[in-house]
């Protein structure tokens, strides 16, 4: 398998891209910190974490006090029929 331009659309764009030049040094200066990215996501992930396990906490919490309410209203009915 050969690589280059195979018909004449092929060549016309290799000719007319073979001078271009690119210079990307001024991007590679104004990149962010590695560091400081890496410490960023980092911070975020325990956020995510922390949002989680509250959110956790509250269902268990919200389950609890629905089945207490339950528990009452079924309770009090009982009270009430007698």
């Amino acid at each position: 398998m050969a690589v280059g331009a195979r018909d004449y659309i092929d060549k016309l764009l290799v000719k007319k891209y073979a001078d271009e030049k690119v210079d990307n040094h001024e991007a590679i200066e104004s990149m962010i910190n590695p560091e400081k990215m890496l410490e960023t996501m980092n911070d975020v992930a325990s956020v995510q974490r922390n949002m989680f396990a509250l959110s956790q906490k509250l269902c268990s919490t919200c389950y609890a006090i629905n089945a207490r309410v339950a528990r009452y209203k079924n309770s009090s009915r009982a009270v009430n029929q007698d």
